[in-house]
């Protein structure tokens, strides 16, 4: 496990798909469920497929797919912003309304997990709603 700081943004292929309504295609996933990282970053976790990205304290984490970049900087890991990584960007806004998506420090592993689509995360998210949703459809 190693700590970075985590850069998200927007992608050309994120936005195209985000604005287009895909967000729950298998597209938008494989655009948006990953971490770029340095090649030196990247051979140094052991080239992994895919990595667990948590929150400092552990509380929050989410499985992506791991890739080497070239244009990253060592010690820093990029992910679009998406779902996958306002899972683990810091919450807290300082009044401005907008958390801090460039430079939250992150603990990164490689992992077995699966990596979820959209839909999955959500419902893993926010278990409690969704199980009270299951509920009704049964009894419908």
């Amino acid at each position: 496990m190693r700590e970075f700081l985590l850069n998200s943004g927007s992608t050309i292929d994120e936005g195209r798909l985000a604005k287009g309504g895909s967000k729950l295609t298998e597209q938008y996933t494989e655009e948006c469920a990953v971490c770029r990282m340095n090649p030196q970053d990247y051979q140094a976790l052991g080239c992994p497929e895919k990595v667990l990205v948590s929150t400092m304290n552990g509380r929050r984490s989410v499985a992506v797919n791991a890739f080497s970049e070239n244009s990253v900087e060592p010690g820093q890991i990029f992910m679009p912003r998406a779902i996958w990584s306002n899972v683990v960007v810091d919450p807290e806004t300082f009044s401005t309304g907008s958390p801090l998506y460039k430079g939250s420090p992150v603990l990164v592993q490689p992992t077995e997990e699966d990596v979820l689509d959209a839909r999955e995360l959500t419902e893993k998210l926010y278990a409690k709603h969704g199980k009270a949703e299951k509920k009704a459809e049964k009894g419908r």
